[in-house]
């Protein structure tokens, strides 16, 4: 288990509290609540396959001459320390 614990906590620290300054106990909990929500929600995560762990099913693939005409969209999270990207509706 303990291994489990740092490879998260490693992970924590390298993508978002390495790039942060926290002042205070409030504002370390809105951080690591807005990573939470960007981990669950948009971040690929291997063991599952890519997909994140709140996704319902695997997003559609688009085919690499349907790429060109898509519009990306990115989302900043955490002040623009994470970017996540979609392609638009």
């Amino acid at each position: 288990m303990n291994a489990y614990c740092e490879r998260v906590i490693g992970t924590v620290r390298r993508e978002a509290l390495d790039h942060v300054l926290i002042t205070n106990e409030a504002h370390a909990r809105r951080v690591l609540a807005e990573y939470q929500s960007h981990d669950n929600g948009h971040r690929p995560h291997q063991s599952r396959n890519q997909p994140p762990p709140d996704a319902q099913e695997q997003p559609a693939s688009a085919s690499t001459d349907d790429l060109g005409n898509r519009r990306l969209l990115r989302t900043r999270v955490l002040g623009g320390t994470i970017n996540e990207y979609r392609f638009a509706a």
